[in-house]
Protein backbone atom coordinates (compact mmCIF):
# COMPACT_ATOMS: atom_id res chain seq x y z
CA UNK A 1 0.00 0.00 0.00
CA UNK A 2 1.14 3.53 -0.74
CA UNK A 3 -0.29 6.93 0.01
CA UNK A 4 -2.68 8.26 -2.60
CA UNK A 5 -2.22 11.86 -3.63
CA UNK A 6 -5.62 13.10 -4.70
CA UNK A 7 -4.65 16.72 -5.29
CA UNK A 8 -1.11 17.05 -6.65
CA UNK A 9 0.83 19.97 -5.28
CA UNK A 10 4.32 21.06 -6.29
CA UNK A 11 5.51 22.12 -2.84
CA UNK A 12 8.69 20.06 -2.73
CA UNK A 13 10.67 18.13 -5.30
CA UNK A 14 12.05 15.58 -2.81
CA UNK A 15 9.29 13.11 -1.81
CA UNK A 16 11.07 12.32 1.48
CA UNK A 17 10.24 15.80 2.73
CA UNK A 18 6.65 15.92 1.47
CA UNK A 19 4.20 16.61 4.24
CA UNK A 20 0.69 15.39 4.92
CA UNK A 21 -0.53 18.78 3.71
CA UNK A 22 1.04 18.07 0.30
CA UNK A 23 -0.78 14.73 -0.09
CA UNK A 24 -4.11 15.37 1.62
CA UNK A 25 -7.41 14.59 -0.09
CA UNK A 26 -9.39 17.74 0.67
CA UNK A 27 -12.63 16.74 -1.07
CA UNK A 28 -13.81 14.34 1.65
CA UNK A 29 -17.32 15.17 2.90
CA UNK A 30 -17.53 16.54 6.44
CA UNK A 31 -20.63 15.82 8.51
CA UNK A 32 -21.83 16.69 12.00
CA UNK A 33 -21.57 14.11 14.77
CA UNK A 34 -25.32 14.26 15.44
CA UNK A 35 -26.05 12.69 12.04
CA UNK A 36 -27.59 9.22 12.19
CA UNK A 37 -25.77 6.18 10.86
CA UNK A 38 -28.42 5.63 8.17
CA UNK A 39 -28.13 9.21 6.88
CA UNK A 40 -24.32 8.98 6.93
CA UNK A 41 -24.45 5.83 4.82
CA UNK A 42 -26.71 7.67 2.34
CA UNK A 43 -24.27 10.59 2.20
CA UNK A 44 -21.41 8.17 1.52
CA UNK A 45 -23.35 6.47 -1.25
CA UNK A 46 -24.27 9.73 -2.96
CA UNK A 47 -20.73 11.15 -2.56
CA UNK A 48 -19.22 7.84 -3.73
CA UNK A 49 -16.75 7.79 -0.86
CA UNK A 50 -15.70 5.13 1.63
CA UNK A 51 -15.23 7.51 4.57
CA UNK A 52 -16.53 10.72 6.12
CA UNK A 53 -14.88 13.29 8.37
CA UNK A 54 -16.99 13.84 11.49
CA UNK A 55 -17.07 17.24 13.21
CA UNK A 56 -18.66 18.43 16.42
CA UNK A 57 -21.02 21.41 16.84
CA UNK A 58 -18.01 23.76 16.98
CA UNK A 59 -16.69 22.50 13.64
CA UNK A 60 -13.76 20.62 15.18
CA UNK A 61 -12.86 17.25 13.73
CA UNK A 62 -13.77 14.40 16.09
CA UNK A 63 -12.80 11.52 13.84
CA UNK A 64 -13.37 9.57 10.69
CA UNK A 65 -15.95 6.88 9.97
CA UNK A 66 -15.78 4.30 7.23
CA UNK A 67 -18.55 2.69 5.27
CA UNK A 68 -17.50 -0.71 6.59
CA UNK A 69 -17.68 0.46 10.22
CA UNK A 70 -21.12 2.04 9.77
CA UNK A 71 -22.45 -1.02 7.96
CA UNK A 72 -21.24 -3.21 10.85
CA UNK A 73 -22.98 -0.94 13.37
CA UNK A 74 -26.19 -0.95 11.34
CA UNK A 75 -26.14 -4.74 11.13
CA UNK A 76 -25.47 -5.13 14.88
CA UNK A 77 -28.07 -6.36 17.36
CA UNK A 78 -28.05 -3.08 19.36
CA UNK A 79 -28.71 -0.86 16.34
CA UNK A 80 -31.68 1.51 16.24
CA UNK A 81 -32.43 4.26 13.75
CA UNK A 82 -31.46 6.82 16.43
CA UNK A 83 -27.79 5.82 16.64
CA UNK A 84 -25.68 8.89 15.85
CA UNK A 85 -22.12 9.14 14.60
CA UNK A 86 -20.94 10.43 17.99
CA UNK A 87 -22.15 7.10 19.44
CA UNK A 88 -20.00 5.20 16.94
CA UNK A 89 -16.79 7.24 17.22
CA UNK A 90 -15.86 6.80 20.87
CA UNK A 91 -12.59 8.61 21.63
CA UNK A 92 -11.25 11.44 19.46
CA UNK A 93 -8.67 10.60 16.88
CA UNK A 94 -6.28 9.44 15.68
CA UNK A 95 -5.21 12.47 13.65
CA UNK A 96 -2.09 13.77 12.00
CA UNK A 97 -0.68 17.26 11.57
CA UNK A 98 -0.28 18.87 8.15
CA UNK A 99 3.44 19.20 9.01
CA UNK A 100 3.93 15.45 9.45
CA UNK A 101 5.98 13.96 6.62
CA UNK A 102 4.16 11.52 4.38
CA UNK A 103 6.68 8.82 5.35
CA UNK A 104 5.87 9.31 9.07
CA UNK A 105 2.13 9.35 8.39
CA UNK A 106 2.31 6.21 6.26
CA UNK A 107 4.32 4.44 8.97
CA UNK A 108 1.78 5.43 11.64
CA UNK A 109 -1.12 4.27 9.45
CA UNK A 110 0.49 0.89 8.82
CA UNK A 111 1.34 0.47 12.52
CA UNK A 112 -2.26 1.27 13.55
CA UNK A 113 -3.71 -0.63 10.58
CA UNK A 114 -5.58 2.41 9.28
CA UNK A 115 -6.65 2.89 5.66
CA UNK A 116 -7.30 6.61 6.16
CA UNK A 117 -6.20 9.29 8.62
CA UNK A 118 -7.68 12.77 9.15
CA UNK A 119 -5.32 15.73 8.81
CA UNK A 120 -6.20 18.53 11.24
CA UNK A 121 -4.71 21.97 11.87
CA UNK A 122 -3.59 23.40 15.23
CA UNK A 123 -7.17 24.40 16.11
CA UNK A 124 -8.58 20.94 15.37
CA UNK A 125 -10.25 21.83 12.07
CA UNK A 126 -10.16 19.11 9.41
CA UNK A 127 -8.06 19.84 6.35
CA UNK A 128 -8.69 16.53 4.63
CA UNK A 129 -7.74 12.87 4.71
CA UNK A 130 -4.64 10.84 3.90
CA UNK A 131 -5.55 7.48 2.41
CA UNK A 132 -3.51 4.38 1.66
CA UNK A 133 -3.92 2.90 -1.81
CA UNK A 134 -4.59 -0.83 -2.03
Amino acid sequence: MTLVQMQPRSARANPVYRTADDAVEAAVPQVCDDMTVEVALSVMASARTAHLLVCDEDGLCTGLVTQARLAAVRDGAAYTDRVQLRDVLGDRGPFTSPLTTTAEAEHAMRYRRLDALPVVDEQGSALGVLALAR
